[in-house]
């Protein structure tokens, strides 16, 4: 088997090796987890699963620091991001073993018509079968655990495809589960190119394709699904941000500025587009301006650091032409603007740039956020909503009225008032609609996207 090997983000030093399989070895990959699923000799009991998850969060726990210096060094995110990450994953297991005490069934009326008279029904959940996961980046260790712990708790065998540049995370995860007990065939990962990826992806073994990543290769993947396969989608946003003239300023700044800065800008929900009311938009700019000023930027590893590097050269080279674009398009750069070294770029405000530049109408996935001063709220709201991505937005007001507004005008699948577009616990729903995906996350509902509903019909004269 070949190999490749995982690159630091921030200098390009080697951090790791992995294997990397041919597309004969990912069918291998699809046939073991198929054949797993149908071995109803070997079936592996719900308590089973909950005793291998349980040990699951005792060796993360006993991990912490191993697991996060492995996703800083892999995928670039700083130290006490990465830790976060961490206990995040861990709290994931854990609310999967929670979720899997809940999972029900109901009562389906009979009786009520001639022709269902003597007749009981129940409905109850089944695993759908083998689930395919295909992951991003940006959280190589949360995203693995949210693709792949739903379905072993339901009981599906998976097979992730970790992002090539940040592959380690999700072989660990894998390797934990096994020294947690899970038998061969229910976890396995694969690390091959787009050629395996679709294959994984498009097999007619494959019962569910969970994909986080590209809007462009999802919608892709998903019109190349065999007949029967069900899909959950996970694109980005240009997340929308409302202030309005009353609020609380002090509070917003920060909240604002992790929102848009957090992990260099690469999140699917990062604040980017900044609609700020005209009576503030000086004194907000200058604030916003002032804070990512003083961002500490540099190595992931080292502590102090608060913006870590982006994914490539090639996105630092990316993100650069947009925001030199934006300028020429009417942006003012407030603070940033310029790259630091071939990995790292200066975190950055813009002033109202045009509404058709880059960074106001695609995913800038970088260290940029843009302001767009208004007079009206109706026309922040229209232009929020000009793009056909849906995600999260936020407004920032201390007027319940104008927050309900908000709420119910803002385009996305949660709007967040008084706090930034990022947040997110992992047992909230979690989606993007429109262009922004298919389907929802989060641990307990990617479990019932990932289980079937079966109706027992029972008929006796004694009904």
């Amino acid at each position: 088997m070949s190999t490749i090997e995982v690159t630091s983000p921030f200098d390009g030093s080697v951090v790791g090796e992995v294997p990397f399989s041919t597309v004969e070895e990912v069918q291998a990959a699809i046939d073991l987890a198929s054949d797993t699923f149908l071995d109803h000799e070997n079936h592996m009991p719900k308590h089973k699963r909950v005793e291998i998850l349980e040990k699951v969060a005792e060796i993360m726990s006993s991990q912490v620091d191993e697991l996060t210096k492995l996703c800083a060094s892999e995928g670039g995110k700083p130290w006490v991001d990465s830790q976060v990450e961490v206990h995040r994953a861990i709290n994931g297991v854990k609310l999967a073993i929670e979720a899997m005490g809940s999972q029900e069934g109901k009562e389906i009326a009979m009786g009520h018509t001639a022709s269902s008279a003597n007749r009981m029904a129940y409905t109850f959940k089944e695993p759908i079968g083998v689930v395919a996961a295909i992951s991003a980046f940006n959280h190589p260790f949360n995203l693995a655990v949210h693709q792949v712990i739903p379905a072993l708790a339901v009981g599906c065998p998976v097979v992730i495809k970790p992002a090539t540049q940040t592959p380690m995370s999700a072989i660990k995860l894998v390797e934990i589960l096994e020294e947690a007990g899970l038998p061969k065939g229910w976890a396995q990962a694969v690390v091959c190119d787009r050629t395996g990826g679709e294959l994984l992806a498009t097999s007619e073994k494959v019962d569910f394709l969970t994909f986080i990543g590209s809007g462009a290769v999802g919608w892709y993947l998903n019109s190349k699904v065999s007949n029967g396969t069900r899909v959950a989608l996970e694109h980005g946003g240009v997340a929308p941000v409302i202030v309005e003239a009353d609020a609380d300023i002090d509070d917003l700044i920060p909240s604002i500025g992790k929102g848009g800065f957090y992990h260099a800008g690469q999140v699917c929900v990062s604040v980017q587009r900044i609609y700020v009311h005209e009576s503030i938009v000086d004194e907000v700019a200058s604030r916003l301006s002032d804070y990512a000023s003083k961002l500490v930027v540099g190595d992931q590893l080292d502590p102090k650091t608060e913006v870590g590097p982006l994914i490539n050269h090639n996105e630092t080279n990316r993100v650069e032409q947009w925001v030199n674009e934006a300028v020429t398009k009417g942006g003012k750069i407030l603070t940033g603007g310029k790259r630091i070294t071939d990995s790292t770029f200066e975190p950055t405000v813009i002033l109202n740039p045009s509404d058709d530049a880059l960074v106001s109408t695609k995913e800038v996935f970088g260290p940029v956020v843009c302001i767009y001063s208004y007079s009206d709220i109706e026309q922040a709201f229209d232009r929020a909503n000009g793009l056909e991505v849906s995600f999260q937005a936020a407004v920032f007001t201390k007027n319940i009225d104008t927050a309900l507004r908000a709420v119910k005008r803002l385009n996305g699948t949660a709007v967040m008032v008084n706090d930034h577009t990022a947040f997110r616990v992992d047992w909230m729903p979690f989606g993007g609609a429109k262009a922004s995906g298919l389907g929802l996350g989060g641990i307990h509902h990617s479990m019932e996207e990932m289980t079937n509903e079966k109706m027992m019909v029972i008929k006796s004269p004694v009904l």
